[in-house]
């Protein structure tokens, strides 16, 4: 049943426009597109038309929906697990009190630019603009593997990015957001382009994600427990304890405060601890041959391929426990699929783990970390001034200052980049490990490319892990090894060696 306009109004305290609204046939099915021009064309005084603006977005992508009911009996109607984000730009109603209608028109279109990209950047889908709110599906109408995730990802590019907008707004622009997980029951899309949306989206889901959203303080993200649970270790977290929220009832609610400091995605997504490494017996056997013949100097890579969770990630951690007693440097790269675009990610991602860098070190502080580990290879000042400009940190005086064009700078980076392995070489053997390479940058490819070419003749073992679709440019190499898992149901069946490796696909190139 549609919501009765003329009794919202009354609601409002603005029952006296409900003439207005019936003459000019507006109804609960199109309050969602009203702007603040159609407003003032409607001859309403300006605080007025903030505070329907501010109303309407309160409503949520809900308050206008026909019954469950009724949606289950439609033809596209279907029930989906859905991750729904609502985003609130904090005090509008200030920002229209001293600004032109126009100048604010700006500022809100500068910040509904700034969501759509940071959503859709993350996997997300931006459902509907309501005045200054904002409402975002993750999972929906195309899922991705773990939206949860995207969507707290999103939600902290967010309260980062938003108030880092230039804006006729006179002080920094600040966002709550609020995500909530669970089963909905969604309709048809309707529409297209930017004006695409669902016509209906029915479940507790979208009221929870727009009730923790009012609950969280300026810039910050506040997530159900829904979604908490689907996270693991990836983000640190303030639990906010229960909350008794209005029409919903008691309610958990945590703060996600930012990705976390778990070495890789495996280690925080598995926070029970590893389980036993079963019927991988002759591809752990070929990684620990690979790295005895590493360690002699003739330098190895094993490409290591199969689906999602098939056991890469934990293949190559048995590994590493194995040779956790055993001298040598170990290095990690792990790729990332909000960051495929993203230059050298994996590797200012170890170079920021080995430096020891906190989320809340000083610029100084962070300069002096690096600086401690670039000394254990003696690094020349120029190309600790290249990390230094690589990883954002800012040049204090104590490198010398860079004039280079941005071609130059890149091709000395990369050199630096190569030229450390050559150095840490000599003090130990060295067992570098790239995970998630499908997910890789392409200045990073290009990194590791080089590093396959040089490891030939050095005491390391490079491991680079992959799904079946990333098609690797190094296979062919003679001191390249290619493995790739399959299902464990064969190992039954073909219990020869040879029989195993033909099946499973790992060969020596």
């Amino acid at each position: 049943m549609a919501m009765n306009v003329g009794d919202w109004l009354r609601s409002l305290g603005l029952g006296k426009y409900e003439t207005t609204f019936r003459d000019s046939e507006i109804d609960s099915d199109i309050l969602h597109e009203l702007t603040e021009s159609d407003l003032e064309k409607l001859g309403l005084p300006l605080g007025h038309r903030k505070r329907l603006l501010k109303a309407i977005a309160g409503l949520g992508a809900a308050a206008t929906a026909p019954s469950t009911a009724t949606l289950r009996n439609a033809d596209a109607a279907e029930r989906r697990h859905l991750t729904v984000m609502f985003i609130d730009l904090v005090g509008s109603t200030a920002l229209s009190a001293k600004l032109d209608p126009e100048d604010l028109g700006g500022v809100i279109g500068t910040y509904h630019r700034c969501c759509a990209e940071l959503v859709e950047r993350n996997g997300g889908f931006v459902a509907r603009y309501v005045g200054d709110g904002v409402l975002a599906y993750f999972g929906y109408p195309r899922a991705h593997e773990h939206d949860a995730e995207r969507a707290v990802r999103a939600g902290l590019a967010l309260v980062e990015a938003v108030p880092k907008l230039d804006s006729a707004a006179g002080s920094p622009l600040q966002v709550r957001v609020g995500i909530a997980t669970g089963l909905v029951v969604v309709g048809d899309l309707i529409g297209s382009g930017a004006a695409q949306e669902h016509d209906a989206i029915v479940g507790d889901t979208p009221n929870l994600a727009a009730r923790l959203q009012a609950l969280a303080e300026p810039n910050t993200v506040v997530i159900a427990d829904g979604t908490r649970k689907l996270l693991a270790n990836l983000f640190d977290l303030e639990d906010l304890g229960v909350k008794d929220l209005k029409g919903i009832g008691p309610a958990r609610a945590f703060a996600a405060l930012r990705a976390s400091s778990a070495e890789s995605r495996f280690e925080a997504l598995h926070t029970a601890g590893l389980t036993a490494l079963v019927g991988r017996e002759e591809e752990s056997e070929l990684l620990l041959r690979r790295w005895l013949r590493a360690k002699t100097g003739e330098g190895q890579v094993v490409l290591l391929s199969g689906e999602a969770g098939i056991g890469k990630s934990r293949l190559t951690a048995a590994l590493l426990e194995r040779l956790a007693a055993e001298p040598h440097t170990r290095l990690r790269y792990f790729c990332s699929p909000q960051h495929t675009d993203s230059a050298l990610y994996p590797i200012i991602g170890q170079m920021e783990r080995a430096a020891g860098l906190a989320h809340d070190d000083k610029p100084k502080a962070r300069l002096d970390k690096l600086d401690a580990l670039l000394a254990q290879t003696s690094t020349s000042t120029q190309d600790a001034a290249l990390f230094a400009e690589m990883m954002s940190l800012p040049n204090d005086g104590r490198y010398p200052a860079l004039e280079l064009t941005p071609q130059q700078g890149r091709q000395k980076t990369l050199e630096a980049i190569t030229a450390q392995l050559a150095v840490l070489v000599r003090q130990n053997p060295v067992l570098m490990v790239v995970e998630d390479a499908h997910w890789i940058d392409p200045t990073s490819l290009e990194v590791f490319g080089r590093t396959v070419d040089q490891i030939k003749t050095l005491p390391a073992l490079l491991i680079i892990t992959f799904r079946s679709e990333f098609n690797a440019p190094w296979v062919g190499q003679s001191h390249v090894t290619s493995v790739m898992l399959n299902g464990l149901e064969n190992v039954k069946r073909l219990p020869s060696s040879r029989a195993l490796s033909a099946t499973r696909g790992y060969r020596r190139m």
